[in-house]
């Protein structure tokens, strides 16, 4: 499955915002179609989203035509796509990757720049779903056969560029034969758990049984959990991660009930230029999200909502990372600066 895919020189992303109850592609022709996209959340997941943004500096630059090979032109382009999520660092790295080779190749014939760009966005596609399956296979190595295995959001297939990081875990563990039973917390307020993973999973005839994010205790301390595995929108330096808003709280359930905490993640998802988590900028979104279910007011009038996306995890949590170049138990600034940074 890929959520994403370059058609006839435009983008389709498949909706997410309407699954499971339609899948609908949406086709993008312009810089500002996949801004939106990522804005609203038809297409999430930080891979999924650098993606995306990638195509869509192409997009940008094939618009502004012969101007695109001047770097002043380009900054506009870059700069509505990195105003759409501030927290998800794969659409960062992206656009820079994007803008390295746009300057390398900005002495080359108009069209030649253009085709050079697209190429670049597919390679970064391509080279996404390659990364997840290289998370898969070092990570199937931590889920014991019979495993009963808590996740949280979509780190599937639908947030990356195809195969999924945590998902791709759980599918590379399925590939080597062993027998899992998956619980997916519903991930308030949007239900990414109860809409895409369950959805994903259950597609593939893997067993999921949904929860709300409340019963993520009850079930550890039942003896119900043998690992949680997440994905990330963005690890620091010291390896404290980002990812969707309840990450927090399952690994300090995890902690006090001695279940393994994993984190799945690409090397383009940590960003060495954050020391640590406190840095980390944290997406504040439209607080109707909260006080609407489905697009109906839950709330009582007068009410009022804070929606932060996500949360931070101190790294002090986790059991270990794995990323599309090994599995990093702690400490882990030494092993990510290895990995990402050279060093």
């Amino acid at each position: 499955m890929r959520p994403l895919r370059w058609c006839d020189g435009a983008l389709e992303l498949l909706d997410q915002r309407r699954l499971p109850a339609t899948e609908v592609w949406l086709r993008c022709t312009e810089l500002e179609d996949v801004a939106r996209a990522i804005e609203t959340m038809a297409v999430r997941g930080a891979p999924a989203i650098g993606i995306a943004a990638a195509f869509g500096f192409y997009l940008g630059c094939r618009k502004l035509g012969a101007a695109a090979t001047a770097e002043a032109s380009r900054a506009a382009v870059a700069a509505r796509l990195a105003a759409t999520r501030p927290t998800a660092y794969n659409l960062f790295w992206a656009l820079a990757r994007m803008e390295a080779v746009a300057r390398q190749c900005s002495g080359l014939r108009p069209d030649a720049f253009l085709e050079r760009l697209c190429q670049e966005a597919q390679a970064i596609a391509d080279a996404d779903v390659a990364a997840n399956r290289a998370i898969g296979r070092h990570g199937q190595t931590v889920v014991p056969d019979g495993a009963r295995v808590l996740t949280h959001c979509n780190a599937g297939a639908l947030a990356t560029g195809g195969y999924g990081t945590a998902l791709g875990v759980l599918r590379a563990a399925r590939e080597a034969g062993k027998r899992l039973g998956v619980l997916a917390c519903e991930t308030r307020p949007l239900l990414q758990g109860a809409r895409l993973t369950a959805w994903e999973l259950g597609r593939e005839g893997m067993e999921v049984t949904l929860i709300t994010d409340g019963m993520a205790g009850h079930f550890m301390a039942r003896g119900e959990v043998d690992l949680v595995l997440v994905g990330a929108d963005r690890i620091a330096a010291n390896g404290d991660v980002a990812n969707k808003i309840g990450t927090y709280s399952l690994a300090v359930l995890a902690r006090a009930h001695g279940v393994p905490f994993y984190v799945a993640a690409p090397c383009s998802t940590v960003d060495l230029t954050v020391p640590d988590g406190a840095g980390i900028v944290i997406e504040e979104r439209d607080p109707d999200e909260v006080l609407c279910c489905g697009g109906v007011r839950i709330a009582p009038p007068g009410a009022t909502a804070a929606n932060p996306a996500f949360d931070v995890t101190p790294h002090r949590y986790l059991t270990g990372i794995i990323t599309d170049r090994g599995l990093l138990e702690p400490p882990f600034s030494p092993g990510l600066a290895r990995l990402v940074g050279g060093g």
